[in-house]
């Protein structure tokens, strides 16, 4: 990248930004060419004996040093280039960086991995992320950039005229920023662990030096050149893995065009596991654990005691016949891991009994991919309402992520780093496209990891299976664990656990490649972590020094001193959502998805109608952003298990509707449309300077009066 400066000139001629972007393209041609040859040289490496580790760790290193090597080129203190990057990003380029940007660890890592587990129900969230971005077209990007502010606070400010409006703004961009940012930390920590072999912990730190270098530096400006750089590595690494498994199975280059084959064979498989006396005999054994534990249940006080007693005359026994040591302390270990009290005891054995109940189903507890809705319409009524219940979230959550795909400040921020109002509707389209290719292939890649697994690793011997199923069980047991249920010796399906967040990851594994595309794939996903995470953090920094320090605080605080603060806070937030990352609160899709809910219910229904209405008041976005944002909270807080430990919530659980609490901005953004309606009806009107203004961004052909 050395030959890129990434300084536009002062000048702003169509010349200038044509010799700007035939920069672009020459810099990233090369960049392009030299990542793969960078893939092949150590491919051949590999060939010749350098060890996984060290693989893994150049991957690393080489990956993250070229992302603080774009940052430091791209370090800034002026604030349109910190805030918008200049605002002269082509429209191709900013398709790109908002590709990567949007390609979170979610996209990346877990799409595949719950289209894996759940089949069918996972399009919900290519439907729902794809369909977001035409409302994001449609509704939102050309307008928002014709209004011309920093940020979507900035933007509520302006448009309601007032501190409060952009205060909520301000809390609302955080709290949805803040839990995406978790989840993209949680997923560089098992990247980095994976490529490193560092503890978890530690991983989750090293991958933050990587996003902090970026943002921190040069902010908006640098963020973009990264998230580009980054957007090609991660592309390429999706796809090589997935066209490699569909010509390992087909013959056919095009996994995209062979998905509905595969599909086929795959249910069949699915009915020849459900039909398979072995795997019967699995679902038997995790059935029983279930019932014990229900009996457990029953009397705790009465069940631990024995299970103490039972574990203390085990060791004593072994100690008393001179055992081995190594049984002594598995023994001991048994006995330790007795829970300490009746609470912890009742806790664990829910727990578990969950957990055994999940996997005493076919298939391991998965529906089968082929499968619409759970339950049957033409069964009894416990089977309709399963089925009415099913297909009622899946449109639920179609319609959050769709919205809240056009309320992501990190995105809509995007659009205003372009040269202009045509340029930011140009590089939606881009963005759909770059988002396209990856996810036209997510479901492929799905079905093809499942006919491998199905094929190729259910059936074989324990003592025999491949070296990825133990070095994944050592990231994280709860990713990946066997165990022989049976006791027959062999694997089957039902013995085999295994979490969605790691199926993109271990495909190159799965498929047998070697170990450097393993590497590629896990630096494609820490690119995609990475980028999203660098776009995440630098909106809650901006929302801070811009939004509350600058326009609400001290409006005449100079800029180099306006940039300092945004850095500072941007270093504090990130060691913030590192330390709530590494207790591993929750899986990454529902923190992902959460912020998605959280994003429709407070901004949605405020910015559509503070775009597309005139009459729209200060106290009506005021109220409908707090009516929208609590109601979704409150409806998480009370039905998520994490959140109702977090917020020591005990009564039962009430789903309204049976809607799952990763769908709660459904009742979000209709309640917020209504507040806003009848409270600004009943309010004083916007002043004429704001109507004038929402006036000339609607109307292409009146000059506008905020350009």
């Amino acid at each position: 990248m050395a030959g890129l400066s990434f300084e536009h000139g002062t000048g702003s001629s169509a010349e200038a930004n044509r010799a700007f972007k035939a920069q672009l393209n020459k810099v990233y041609g090369w960049y392009t060419g030299g990542f793969i040859a960078f893939v092949i040289v150590l491919a051949v490496l590999e060939q010749m004996g350098l060890s996984r580790q060290w693989i893994g760790f150049i991957f690393l290193l080489a990956t993250v040093a070229l992302y603080a090597g774009i940052g430091i080129m791209s370090r800034t203190s002026d604030a349109a280039e910190y805030y918008v990057a200049g605002r002269r990003v082509p429209a191709v380029y900013n398709g790109m960086a908002t590709g990567a940007d949007w390609m979170s660890a979610a996209s990346f890592i877990g799409m595949a991995g719950t289209l894996y587990l759940t089949g069918y129900g996972g399009l919900a969230f290519i439907m729902g992320w794809t369909g977001g971005y035409c409302l994001v077209a449609l509704f939102l990007a050309p307008y928002l950039r014709k209004f011309g502010q920093f940020t979507i606070p900035d933007f509520l400010g302006e448009r309601y005229e007032g501190k409060l409006p952009r205060f909520i703004g301000i809390l609302a961009a955080i709290l949805c920023s803040f839990t995406y940012v978790v989840a993209q930390i949680y997923g560089v920590g098992l990247i980095t662990t994976r490529l490193s072999g560092l503890q978890f912990e530690i991983g989750i730190f090293v991958g933050l030096g990587g996003i902090l270098v970026c943002s921190f530096l040069g902010g908006m400006r640098a963020v973009t050149w990264t998230q580009v750089a980054q957007y090609i590595i991660l592309i390429i690494a999706y796809m090589i893995p997935v066209v490699w498994l569909s010509v390992k199975q087909t013959g056919v280059p095009v996994p995209q065009a062979v998905y509905g084959f595969q599909l086929e064979k795959v249910t069949g498989l699915e009915q020849k596991l459900i039909d398979d006396p072995k795997e019967k005999e699995v679902i038997a054994v995790f059935k029983k654990q279930a019932d014990d534990l229900g009996a457990k249940l029953k009397d705790v006080p009465a069940a631990l005691a024995a299970e103490r007693a039972a574990a203390q005359k085990k060791v004593d026994e072994l100690k008393a016949a001179n055992a081995a040591v190594a049984e002594i302390q598995a023994a001991e270990k048994a006995l330790a891991a007795v829970p300490a009290n009746e609470a912890a005891a009742k806790d664990a054995w829910t727990k578990a009994k969950a957990a055994a109940e999940g996997r005493a189903k076919p298939l391991a507890g998965m529906p089968r991919h082929a499968q619409q809705f759970a339950g049957n319409p033409s069964g009894d009524a416990a089977a309709q309402k399963t089925f009415d219940e099913s297909r009622r979230n899946f449109l639920a959550l179609t319609f959050c992520l769709m919205v809240g795909t056009a309320a992501l400040p990190h995105i809509l921020m995007r659009y205003y780093t372009t040269p202009s109002v045509k340029e930011a509707r140009q590089s939606v389209t881009w963005s759909l496209f770059f988002i396209f290719l990856l996810y036209f292939t997510a479901p492929a890649l799905a079905v093809l990891v499942k006919y491998e697994i199905f094929t190729a690793l259910v059936g074989t011997p324990f003592d025999r299976l491949p070296d990825w199923i133990a070095a994944w069980n050592r990231v994280d047991p709860a990713l990946l664990s066997v165990s022989d249920v049976n006791k027959d010796g062999i694997l089957q399906l039902g013995e085999m656990r295994i979490g969605g967040d790691i199926i993109v990851l271990a495909t190159p594994a799965i498929g047998g490649l070697p170990y450097v595309v393993s590497g590629m794939v896990a630096a494609g996903g820490l690119a995609a972590a990475l980028s999203t995470a660098d776009g995440l953090l630098l909106t809650i920094a901006n929302a801070l020094s811009h939004d509350l320090y600058y326009k609400m605080i001290d409006p005449n605080a100079p800029t180099a001193r306006r940039v300092m603060i945004s850095k500072v806070l941007l270093l504090v937030v990130a060691l913030m959502a590192a330390y709530v990352a590494s207790q591993k609160p929750a899986d990454i899709l529902f923190l992902v998805s959460a912020a998605f809910s959280f994003a429709a219910a407070a901004f949605f229904p405020a910015l559509v109608l503070g775009v597309f209405w005139k009459r729209a008041s200060k106290w009506g976005a005021v109220l409908g952003m707090i009516a929208g944002l609590g109601i979704t909270f409150y409806y998480m807080a009370t039905t998520q298990p994490w959140l109702r430990g977090i917020f020591g919530v005990t009564s039962p659980i009430e789903l309204w509707w049976g809607i799952l609490p990763i769908s709660a901005g459904v009742f979000g953004v209709p309640l917020g449309f209504a507040v806003i309606i009848l409270v600004s009806l009943v309010s004083p009107q916007p002043s004429r300077r704001v109507q004038e203004l929402v006036e000339h961004v609607r109307y292409p052909n009146v000059k506008a009066a905020a350009a």
